[in-house]
C-alpha cells in the first residue's frame, strides 16, 4: 500500500499498536479506520547493547564493541504521524497508552518495539539482479542469507549475518562471533519479471539524490570486484564511494562494525522537518555510529557535515542520517529503492499482524512497516 506525502497533512501511526489502515491511489482520498492507537514511553533496563556483548577476542567484531557502549537507550516518543487527508478526515489521536511491546527476543531489541530492517532495492532485470548480487559479494563480502519467489516477483536477501529476531541455536558466548548472531539487517534486491522501465542503466550517475548513501563498515573491500560487476566509482580515497549496479550509492569504509550496514544517508528538503517527521515514527537522535576508533576525526571515515542529524528507533539497528540538501538543487526521489523497512512490534489488541503499510518521508524515501510476526513467519520460510 502506497501514500504520496503531497496529498497528505495529517497521518495517525503509532508504532507499538499500528491502526488497521486502508490506503489508496494517492490522487484519491485515502481511507482509514482507526481502532488501535497506541504510544509507547521509554523502558529504562540494564541491557546488553548490540555494540557492548561479549565476543571472542579472536573475532574481528570484538575490536571496537566497547566504543558505543556508552549509548543511551531510546525513548519512544508518544507521538502520532498523520496518513489521512485534513480535508476529509479529523485529526485522531487517542490517550496515550504505554506498552512493553518487544521486537523478538534478543536482549538488545528488549525494550524497542522497532527497528530499521534494512531496505529493498529495485532491478530491472535477471541481468541486472544477478549482476547486484555478485558486486555485493564480490566487493564487500556479503552472504545470501534468503531467497524467496512469488509469481513475477523474485527476492534475494544479503546480509552480514543472521536477520532473525531471536539467538539462533549455534551461537554461543563468549565463543560465537557477533556475525553469527541474530538482528542483522539486509538488502533485499528485488526483480519484478513484469517490470518494463529501466530503473537504473549501468555507468549513469544515481538516478534521483534522495539517497546519498548506504554506509558499509567492513573490514575490507574489493575495488576489482567493483569495477568487474558494473560498479561506478565515484572517488576512492580514504573511503570508497560507488553507484552499485542497481543505481543505490554506497560508501564503504573500512573498520569493523558491530552490523557493516549502519545507515542509510538522506539528503533532505528540510533536514528539520524530516527530523521532525521521523521524530513523530518513534526515531530518537542517537549517537552517529563508527566503524574505526578514529570516530570521525580523519578523513578515513569523516565526521558527518554540521547540521546533520542522526536517527534511529534504537541505538543498537541500524539508522538513518539526515543531511541538508542543497539549497538550488531540487531533492529527486531514487527509484531503486522501493522501500526502507522497518520491523515493528503491534500491541495485542485490535492489530492487524499480515498488513503492511507504506508511506514517504518528506524526501521522497519510501517507508514500509512490517509485524514482527509477518517478518519472522517470512524470514523462517525463506531462510
Amino acid at each position: 500500500m502506497r501514500l504520496n506525502n503531497t496529498s497528505l497533512l495529517l497521518v495517525v501511526v503509532k508504532l507499538a499498536g499500528i491502526a488497521t489502515i486502508r490506503l489508496v491511489d494517492s490522487f484519491t482520498v485515502p481511507t482509514y479506520s482507526a481502532t488501535d492507537l497506541l504510544s509507547t514511553t521509554r523502558h529504562e533496563r540494564n541491557l546488553p547493547t548490540r555494540f557492548g556483548h561479549t565476543q571472542n577476542h579472536d573475532s574481528v567484531y570484538s575490536q571496537y564493541e566497547d566504543n558505543s557502549a556508552a549509548h543511551s537507550r531510546r525513548e519512544m516518543m508518544a507521538k502520532t504521524l498523520a496518513l489521512a487527508s485534513a480535508s476529509f478526515l479529523p485529526a485522531v489521536i487517542g490517550s496515550p497508552e504505554i506498552s512493553s511491546a518487544a521486537v523478538g527476543t534478543l536482549p538488545e531489541f528488549a525494550d524497542t518495539n522497532a527497528i530499521i530492517q534494512g531496505l529493498t532495492v529495485n532491478v530491472a532485470d535477471a541481468s541486472q539482479q544477478q549482476t547486484m548480487i555478485d558486486f555485493l559479494v564480490g566487493a564487500f563480502s556479503f552472504e545470501i542469507q534468503r531467497k524467496r519467489i512469488r509469481g513475477t516477483i523474485e527476492e534475494t536477501w544479503l546480509g552480514f549475518g543472521p536477520e532473525q529476531l531471536s539467538v539462533p541455536d549455534d551461537f554461543e558466548l563468549p565463543v560465537s562471533s557477533f556475525s553469527k548472531n541474530g538482528g542483522h539487517a539486509s538488502i533485499n534486491v528485488r526483480y519484478d519479471s513484469q517490470s518494463v522501465a529501466p530503473f537504473y542503466r549501468q555507468g549513469d550517475d544515481a538516478p534521483g539524490n534522495s539517497i546519498a548513501y548506504l554506509a558499509l563498515g567492513v573490514p575490507g573491500y574489493r575495488i576489482s570486484q567493483m569495477t568487474a560487476n558494473g560498479g561506478k566509482i565515484l572517488d576512492a580515497y580514504g573511503l570508497i564511494n560507488v553507484i552499485s549496479p542497481a543505481g543505490l550509492p554506497i560508501r564503504g569504509v573500512v573498520g569493523i562494525a558491530p552490523d557493516p550496514m549502519m545507515y542509510v544517508a538522506i539528503n533532505c528538503r528540510d533536514v528539520k522537518e524530516s527530523k521532525e517527521f521521523y521524530e513523530k515514527l518513534g526515531f530518537v537522535e542517537q549517537e552517529v555510529p563508527y566503524s574505526r576508533p578514529s570516530k570521525g576525526t580523519t578523513m578515513f571515515e569523516p565526521a558527518p557535515p554540521k547540521n546533520s542529524y542522526y536517527m534511529s528507533p534504537s541505538p543498537n539497528c541500524m539508522g538513518v542520517l539526515l543531511l541538508q540538501g542543497k539549497k538550488k538543487k531540487p531533492i529527486e526521489p531514487n527509484p531503486v529503492v522501493d522501500s526502507l523497512s522497518i520491523v515493528y512490534k503491534p500491541s495485542s489488541e485490535g492489530s492487524s499482524e499480515g498488513e503492511e503499510l507504506e508511506f514517504k518521508d518528506p524526501s521522497g524515501v519510501p517507508i514500509r512497516f512490517q509485524s514482527a510476526d509477518t517478518f519472522t513467519n517470512i524470514e523462517k520460510m525463506t531462510r
